[in-house]
């Protein structure tokens, strides 16, 4: 019988446990220390505890049958909760994610993280890039698309979700999740996208670009929500060009409300707070656009 994990606010080797857990919802075991290979020496992040909140792991079918682990986290209580689904970086289901679906929570939404990665192996435990790029690179778009669609049915079949009402947020690799989850999905009503990659690099090979196929700047006009982007301008692998011609194609179709703000001077994973690139300004000010947002739009 599988048990749930019931963290009580994460630390950078572990959780401590928690009283609180979803009850009577099967799991499996999760990484529950911050990403090996990105965590700073002088790290101190931000840990949100669960009072208040149930919070747990739980599994459920995706498309392709694999059992899904996803971590949880909502308000105490049975109203139902508008749902958002969180993406994670090509680092997978660590501390971090799982602490960001907390403060979801706490701000009134049921919040899934599903692990993404884990069919291969699970890399936030890993110190070799070169692998995590593998195992990131084997999750493709149909598979990500059909974990998503995995996600909003299982969340459609409990008391405590609003699938009415359902959000998506991502960071990095994930934030280019959000923009292709956002054209594929109707049930998306609103997403935020850290970061997340946009066009192909203009020395991409043709197999580079079949592989991370459809980009963003190709959906703006297949959209089904409102998505806002938090991207920086010193960000080396998303050139300031890209976010530009990103723009002007959500201008160019008419999704007004959709825009990108590009922080000055801030760098790749300015959100991370366990990494050396976080820059709490910057992260502050993208976290109180995404929940103008989400409860324009969701609540």
């Amino acid at each position: 019988m599988t048990v749930l994990i019931r963290p009580e606010g994460p630390m950078p080797d572990d959780f401590r446990p928690s009283r609180r857990s979803l009850a009577g919802l099967g799991a499996g075991a999760v990484f529950t220390g911050y990403a090996v290979a990105a965590l700073a020496q002088d790290a101190m992040p931000i840990t949100t505890d669960s009072a208040g909140l149930e919070t747990g792991m739980v599994r459920y079918p995706s498309a392709d049958g694999f059992d899904l682990p996803a971590y949880v986290a909502r308000p105490e209580g049975e109203d139902p909760f508008p749902v958002v689904i969180v993406v994670s970086e090509i680092f997978g289901l660590h501390a971090y994610i799982q602490d960001v679906a907390r403060r979801l929570a706490k701000a009134g939404y049921a919040a899934v993280a599903p692990a993404f990665f884990v069919r291969v192996e699970d890399p936030a435990p890993l110190a070799d890039m070169q692998r995590i790029q593998a195992i990131v690179a084997a999750a493709d778009y149909e598979q990500v698309m059909g974990d998503i669609a995995a996600t909003l049915e299982w969340a459609s079949g409990q008391l405590w979700a609003n699938t009415d009402k359902v959000g998506i947020t991502g960071f990095c690799w994930g934030g280019k999740v959000v923009w292709q989850a956002a054209a594929r999905f109707t049930a998306i009503d609103a997403g935020v996208a850290w970061y997340g990659r946009l066009a192909p690099t203009p020395n991409a090979t043709p197999e580079q670009r079949a592989a991370g196929a459809p980009f963003p700047v190709d959906l703006a006009d297949e959209l089904k929500g409102v998505v806002i982007g938090n991207y920086g301008s010193a960000d080396g692998g998303i050139p300031n060009d890209t976010v530009a011609a990103m723009q002007a194609a959500l201008e160019a179709a008419g999704a007004t409300e959709s825009g990108i703000k590009l922080y000055p001077g801030a760098p790749h994973g300015f959100h991370a707070d366990y990494r050396a690139s976080y820059r709490a300004a910057e992260a502050a000010d993208g976290w109180a656009r995404l929940l103008a947002l989400f409860d324009a739009k969701l609540k």
